[in-house]
């Protein structure tokens, strides 16, 4: 990204500006947004960001259709790093869907990419929807509805790279993560990636059946109570790092930079992704230790639990069973993960949201 100052003929100090690509289809998209993209600047300058904005109109259709959800999004956020946008709103003619579910719009403030269907708003009172709309997804792209942390990220995200502190190569990851702290914590919490075992059901449904071997199996009883607390815990740290990597892999969420300058907004989003990653199957592995926690108190009486063991048993041995069991089972979700399209997997990992019903005016 370049450094982008807004123009004027007074002297002063100049404002931060925010490059704002807004690529249309060919057609009815184009006519409709064309008609609106000069006004886009004043709307967003009564936001009070701090920041000046510069749209940037292009016409581009991004994929051939039918196309998934996922496509546009992804063409989308090419077409961002080639023109070194900062964010960009894209209004097509295609139907957008999450899942089976019909959405008009579709947000990844992850990738800095908001989608609307221009068919999903309606046939009357088009051009005031989609000005209101364009608006609202910019918006909802930076926080700029949350007070401070929405000026903030603008402001981060108008500053050059070529800009910040130096550093030498092996500093450049850290110094970038932590100049952009706010901004990364923001693109993670966007992305709610406590829900994202939810949104995968194979990986779901693999862990429970792992988790359902590892209670009633009477090696995976005597292996828990083998190991010790350190052990137990290298293990569950394991299972959450082996299977956020796994999905990372085996689904290509990991992105490279094609410009050296595109660098440190790359460096954020695959951290952002990693983080999520991580927060999201730790939640699943928090989820699996009380099901199968409870699972066992109620399938496993003491006795039984103890001739398995071959001593007396207490609440625990009920906990060190869950701990080692929740790992296995963590485990087992990461094959359950493979098996997900790669649609699916973008969709839980980056919480695009959308809704299913129309503006109004």
């Amino acid at each position: 990204m370049s450094e982008r100052t807004s123009a004027s003929s007074t002297p002063g100090p100049r404002a931060a500006e925010i490059a704002l690509g807004v690529v249309v289809a060919p057609g009815l998209a184009r006519d409709v947004t064309a008609k609106i993209v000069a006004e886009l600047a004043d709307d967003l300058a009564e936001l009070d960001t701090g920041v000046d904005w510069r749209p940037d109109l292009r016409v581009d259709r991004l994929v051939v259709p039918p196309a998934l959800t996922t496509e546009i999004v992804s063409a989308a956020r090419q077409k961002l790093l080639d023109e070194d946008w900062d964010l960009a709103v894209v209004v097509t003619d295609l139907p957008l869907r999450v899942g089976r579910r019909p959405v008009s719009r579709q947000i990844s403030p992850t990738h800095g990419i908001a989608v609307v269907s221009l068919p999903a708003l309606g046939a009357v009172h088009l051009t005031h929807r989609l000005r209101r709309t364009l608006l609202t997804l910019v918006g909802e792209l930076v926080g700029t509805g949350e007070g401070e942390w929405g000026r903030g990220v603008l402001q981060e995200l108008a500053v050059d790279q070529e800009a910040r502190p130096g550093a030498l190569r092996f500093l450049f990851v850290p110094t970038v993560l932590f100049s952009h702290f706010r901004l990364l914590v923001g693109m993670v919490r966007a992305n709610r990636p406590w829900r994202l075992a939810e949104r995968l059901y194979r990986a779901l449904v693999a862990a429970v059946a792992a988790a359902t071997y590892g209670v009633v199996t009477s090696d995976v009883w005597r292996i828990s109570a083998a190991m010790g607390s350190l052990r137990l815990a290298i293990v569950c740290v394991g299972s959450i790092l082996f299977t956020s990597a796994a999905v990372i892999v085996a689904h290509g969420l990991w992105e490279r930079a094609p410009d050296r300058r595109l660098r440190d907004q790359v460096i954020l989003f695959n951290f952002a992704t990693a983080a999520t990653l991580v927060i999201g199957i730790g939640s699943l592995y928090a989820a699996l230790f009380l099901l199968i926690f409870a699972g066992a108190e109620l399938l496993l009486s003491a006795n039984v639990l103890a001739s398995g063991l071959g001593h007396p048993v207490g609440l625990g041995d009920y906990a060190t069973l869950a701990w080692f069991t929740a790992s296995l089972a963590t485990v087992g979700g990461a094959l359950g993960a493979s098996l997900e399209s790669d649609e699916a997997v973008r969709e839980a990992a980056y919480a695009s949201s959308g809704d299913g019903g129309d503006e109004h005016p």
